[in-house]
């Protein structure tokens, strides 16, 4: 009888084929060819082929299933990109024109970044996704996300311009419904340094102040940079200068102002304290006040410059002339008094060198009010500074402008300027006599721009003489620069707070320019509220606190301009002769 393949295959097991009996090695033998001639060899092909087919399919099934989850993880439902995956970016393309100092420094650019917004609709789980989102950015209120991330909107800004690492941490979250903007932000390299005229952009990139404000619309559509008279390399030198000084003098703030005295260029603009225009929430009101254009102040003794010039254009006094300075004048219930009084006769270079008060009233009530008022005014006194800022201060004028009015101008007290009126005034009566409004805006090479004739050229010589006079022989002596001439004048003003003149509050201010002789730069600055120290004998004037200011400011700045000192013994006119034709024209009046 013959046994069916079945029964045999029973007898294939390990142990079986492992056996060394004959009989059954002969059996299992013969039940191997019995099972290939009976139709065995086709199935076995058969099991082969659907084993491979099996793999094929799920293999497939394992491509496609994959790239379902690439795609629900990359892709949002509407094709944006989602925070897991982002997009190749394009090239960064700013629209802000970048703003640079006149050498070609960038003070102002742009710089690519990203800001993070929701879709509140795809996020499940708005309490857990603001907690985890709150320890990756811990400046956000948890409360205030998982308010924002509740709500029914399709779109929600959650934090604007976040930092690569910010971003980065964000991104790691991953979680479903928050996404990425590119945006621009605004980056002011050098801080605070040009904080006050460059000023600073809002989250949306829009100018708020300085220049960013002024020239929004031209930094908006703009490919070139916009490039400033500012030279960063002076910028940097007046602003320390300045900073020492209130450290050392306890000041309550500071401005000063570099200015070109053929152009009216300003090649440095300072006012402190100051603030971070990278961050200008964080800042105080009064450090984001700009002191040099916004701010207003009685300056005192340094108007007798245009005092003294006005006199002199008018023909009311010749630099041989004097006043009597040994008695207080008295109008109405007002006196005045010379703060360091000679009580003598005295010549106008000696009024000025000595900055008497008696003196230069009594040469502004011989010239007169009408006289004076149109003098200021066309230095640009009484008026708006015309200058690219919107941050700029209307002076304060006596209205109505009375003879007593007259006479406190004359020496500085009684209208209320800011320091770049007072700098570009003074860059009109040493440059020749005309007068050019500040600009912050550079000027082409070798480019000088008209300007108004606001006194005879002779007039601005005599006047070079008496502000070199002053800071050789005169109270401006601490500013006396080393082979660089300066000439300048002293100012001391108590300050006007409540209605009432504060003995212990005052501004002290010196002006200058250099070198005197033909002057190319013109410094003013100011320290408001400094307190008198052991070195200065209890002092805090102009002469003991400004000066040495624009002395350090002038030695440092001179060679960067490529101003070149005068050798140690060279001639100069100091005004020597002046004071000898002075002394005899003193003695010639106590004889009489």
């Amino acid at each position: 009888m013959t046994r069916r393949p079945e029964q045999f295959s029973l007898n294939l097991r390990p142990g079986n084929l492992r056996s060394r009996d004959p009989d059954a090695r002969a059996a299992r033998d013969f039940a191997a060819r019995d099972f290939m001639d009976g139709g065995g060899a086709p199935a076995l092909e058969t099991g082969r082929t659907r084993l491979l087919v099996a793999g094929m399919v799920f293999a497939l099934a394992f491509i496609v299933i994959g790239w379902r989850l690439v795609d629900i993880a990359a892709f949002s439902p509407g094709g944006e990109p989602r925070i897991a995956a982002t997009p190749p970016a394009p090239a960064f393309e700013s629209g802000r024109a970048d703003i640079v100092d006149r050498n070609g420094v960038v003070l102002a650019t742009s710089l690519p970044t990203a800001s993070l917004y929701a879709n509140p609709r795809q996020v499940r789980d708005p309490a857990g996704a603001a907690a985890r989102l709150v320890r990756a950015l811990p400046d956000l209120s948890r409360t205030e996300i998982r308010a924002k991330l509740s709500t029914d909107r399709g779109f929600i800004w959650l934090k604007r311009n976040l930092t690569p690492r910010e971003q980065y941490r964000v991104n790691r979250l991953g979680i479903p419904g928050l996404y990425f903007e590119r945006e621009e932000r605004r980056f002011y390299p050098h801080g605070r340094l040009t904080a006050h005229s460059i000023g600073f952009t809002d989250v949306d990139n829009k100018g708020l102040a300085g220049v960013e404000r002024s020239f929004d619309a031209v930094l908006r559509g703009r490919a070139e940079p916009l490039t400033l008279s500012l030279d960063l390399r002076v910028q940097h030198v007046l602003a320390r200068e300045l900073a020492a000084a209130m450290t050392e003098f306890a000041a309550i703030g500071a401005a000063g102002l570099v200015m070109d005295a053929a152009t009216g260029e300003v090649l440095a603009m300072v006012s402190l304290p100051d603030f971070d225009p990278n961050r200008p929430g964080t800042a105080a009101p009064e450090a984001r006040f700009n002191r040099a254009s916004l701010g207003l102040y009685e300056m005192g003794s340094v108007f007798k410059i245009f005092t003294v010039a006005m006199a002199l254009d008018e023909g009311v006094v010749t630099l041989d002339d004097g006043y009597d300075a040994s008695k207080p004048i008295r109008i109405a219930r007002f006196t005045i008094n010379d703060f360091h009084a000679k009580n003598r006769w005295l010549s106008v270079p000696e009024i000025f060198m000595y900055s008497s008060n008696i003196g230069a009233a009594r040469m502004a009530m011989d010239t007169g009010t009408a006289v004076q008022q149109a003098f200021l005014g066309r230095l640009g006194l009484t008026r708006p500074a015309d200058i690219e800022l919107a941050e700029v201060g209307r002076p304060m004028v006596p209205s109505p402008w009375r003879e007593i009015n007259t006479v406190t101008i004359a020496y500085g007290h009684g209208l209320a300027v800011s320091p770049v009126q007072m700098a570009s005034a003074v860059v009109a009566v040493v440059n020749g006599g005309e007068f050019r409004p500040a600009t912050l805006i550079k000027h082409a090479e070798g480019e000088r721009p008209a300007g108004t004739r606001i006194m005879s050229r002779d007039t601005s010589l005599k006047m070079r003489r008496l502000l070199r006079l002053v800071v050789r022989r005169g109270t401006g002596r601490q500013a006396d620069a080393e082979g660089y001439r300066v000439g300048g004048k002293t100012g001391t003003a108590d300050k006007l707070i409540g209605g009432r003149y504060a003995r212990d509050a005052r501004i002290a201010s010196f002006a200058a320019a250099f070198p005197i002789n033909d002057p190319r730069y013109v410094i003013f600055v100011m320290v408001d509220e400094p307190k008198g120290i052991a070195r200065t004998h209890g002092y805090a004037t102009g002469g003991w606190v400004a000066a040495p200011i624009v002395r350090r400011v002038v030695e440092r700045i001179g060679p960067i301009l490529g101003v070149e000192p005068v050798r140690d013994g060279a001639h100069e006119d100091g005004g020597e002769e002046l004071l000898v034709r002075a002394k005899a024209r003193a003695s010639k009046v106590a004889t009489n």
